[in-house]
């Protein structure tokens, strides 16, 4: 038994980013530091940060006045943030960039007249925040069948983004099935699921057809990780995905020549290489890493941190 390795994997930019802005204000403010939700969806990393001092709060009342908060990489409603200034708390926002020029996106299909489709995952954090930025006129859409039962007011003046973190595949089955039915609906100048997301799906593509069961290493509440385990999983392999070393059955592996290995934008390393080292005490005896697309994407740090300056994406 052997092991492929997918390229890209794990940590993204807008990942990076999230993860140094509460290291650096731990650092620089001292404990606790709160931070509204999951900084990234990610148990370990939120587990560590906790360690380190990060308070994970859902909701801003709890956070003390005066305190300082960090907005999680899905971003926020303009609710939220209208009450974090009243309530005088000073704020980093680790929003994901990529998250951001859809909210900015939004505001301005707004102030244009449009009405919007938002599609994505009802209850998601980021579709929560992306909603968030308009009192009225989103509606969200979650799978193709939604094209034909929603009801918009001005369906001549229609629009849609869509949350940065699905399935690419599934999502233009969504948009075409939306075309069909509000021909003159306008898109996005620019895609919205972000660049990360489309490259460990193509990964995937690349390494399902060459192995017989497919590792995604993610957290379950991981967007983009569940949808690496689906897209596999729709190109007839087997797929499992695991939070960490401990997730994986031994079962899986049964009668299995080649085993592929991934791991979603949220997931460090760290614990990819602890997978890679129980498959290997399962009997794999060489690890393969797959020709992939380099990222080298950075986002600047928020101002008001010590030695700001852009984080690259960590190459693996």
């Amino acid at each position: 038994m052997d092991i492929l390795l997918a390229q890209p994997r794990g940590f993204c930019a807008g990942v990076d980013r999230a993860i140094e802005i509460v290291e650096r204000a731990l650092a620089q403010f001292g404990a606790p530091i709160y931070v509204r939700h999951e900084i990234v969806h990610n148990k370990y990393v939120v587990d560590d940060l906790r360690t380190k001092g990060a308070v994970f709060i859902e909701e801003l009342s709890e956070a003390p006045a005066g305190s300082t908060v960090i907005f999680s990489a899905h971003g926020v409603s303009r609710a939220v943030r209208a009450e974090a200034a009243e309530r005088g708390l000073h704020i980093f926002d680790a929003t994901c960039p990529l998250v951001t020029k859809v909210h900015v996106e939004v505001v301005k299909m707004r102030e244009q007249g449009l009405e919007v489709i938002m599609i994505g995952h009802k209850g998601h954090p980021e579709v929560e925040g992306t909603m968030g930025q308009t009192d009225d006129g989103i509606y969200l859409v979650e799978v193709e069948e939604d094209a034909a039962t929603i009801d918009v007011k001005t369906p001549e003046q229609l629009a849609y983004v869509t949350q940065t973190t699905l399935s690419v595949d599934d999502t233009r089955g969504i948009i075409a099935a939306l075309k069909q039915r509000f021909p003159l609906i306008i898109e996005p100048k620019k895609a919205d699921i972000c660049y990360a997301t489309q490259n460990r799906q193509d990964a995937v593509k690349v390494m399902a057809p060459q192995v017989d069961v497919v590792i995604v290493v993610g957290s379950p509440n991981s967007s983009n990780s569940n949808r690496l385990r689906e897209l596999a999983e729709k190109m007839g392999v087997a797929a499992y995905m695991v939070d960490n070393a401990g997730d994986v059955d031994a079962r899986w592996f049964h009668g299995v020549n080649m085993v592929g290995v991934t791991a979603g934008a949220s997931a460090p390393e760290v614990l990819v290489e602890s997978v890679l080292t129980c498959i290997k005490s399962l009997g794999a005896s060489s690890v393969r890493v797959l020709e992939g697309v380099e990222e080298t994407v950075s986002f600047p740090l928020p101002k008001g941190l010590k030695g700001l300056q852009s984080i690259a994406i960590r190459v693996l």
